[in-house]
């Protein structure tokens, strides 16, 4: 069975078009490398009652991993852990544990930079270690925010700071290993091939014979832009176990779909990735 994640971004700027999300996409490419199958991508608002719904709609969906991004800074608009706090009908406490890890990033920070240590535990600095009830504080590497962890039934939820050095430093040390874990033998595999001299409309029927043939394959086709007439790459994507030798399979599909469309006379490149 798929290992099924879902990933939520918090933030108004994301909405309003001020900062590019490329945090879902470098989750995404992660998750699915490493073997497992994301299935939604949601955005919202620095809304508690929006974060809290769309965290409880998630859970719902009992996805085996659910991971936040964004809101866990030192400023008012920063709210996700009140909406975790809500959805899980949880207080919001200080986490001991938390605020050494504050603590301690403080101390590098500024002695890092050559600045007197500044240790005052302002209101500011304090909310960062406020977390929910019986959730625990996920190490950041780089930053000063800790992550959060918790299990609501089937799900483990995480949450990641937004800043997407911090976010990949959590990710990388932490929650890859939880999900390479919980994937186990599975492996992804990706080939792509580019096609020139057809459009899509005349590959969607070889595209839907070769899945057909090759249980397991998905195929996505992306119109490229070309000077010389259609262009199209067509990018083959097979999860399975090692025992199902994904490789030989994919290859196998690469092979059909290939022939097939020289058959039609148009030129394909086959491209490893």
């Amino acid at each position: 069975m798929a290992v099924e994640i879902e990933i939520i971004c918090i933030g108004n700027e994301l909405l309003i078009g001020k900062i590019q999300d490329t945090n879902a996409c470098w989750l995404g490419a992660q998750a699915t490398a490493l073997g497992a199958n994301v299935k939604r991508v949601t955005v919202v608002q620095d809304i508690v009652e929006e974060v809290a719904q769309t965290i409880n709609e998630a859970i719902a969906r009992k996805p085996r991993f659910l991971i936040l991004t964004g809101g866990l800074g030192p400023t008012f608009d920063d709210k996700t852990f009140q909406g975790i706090a809500a959805a899980l009908n949880q207080k919001l406490v200080i986490n001991q544990e938390a605020l050494e890890m504050v603590k301690a990033r403080m101390v590098e920070y500024f002695t890092k930079h050559q600045l007197p240590v500044d240790m005052e535990m302002t209101p500011p600095r304090v909310k960062m270690a406020t977390f929910p009830e019986n959730t625990e504080p996920v190490d950041n590497p780089i930053g000063t925010a800790p992550g959060l962890r918790v299990e609501v039934g089937s799900t483990t939820l995480f949450s990641l700071p937004g800043v997407p050095r911090e976010m990949e430093a959590i990710f990388t040390q932490t929650i890859a290993l939880e999900i390479k874990k919980a994937v186990g033998g599975c492996a992804f595999c990706q080939r792509s091939l580019f096609v020139e001299g057809i459009g899509e409309s005349r590959l969607a029927p070889l595209i839907d014979k070769v899945m057909t043939d090759c249980e397991g394959v998905y195929i996505k086709s992306h119109p490229l832009t070309s000077n010389n007439g259609p262009l199209v790459e067509l990018h083959l994507t097979m999860v399975a176990t090692q025992v199902a030798e994904p490789e030989r399979l994919l290859a196998e599909a690469v092979d059909e779909l290939a022939t097939l469309i020289r058959q039609s006379g148009a030129s394909v490149q086959d491209k490893a990735l």
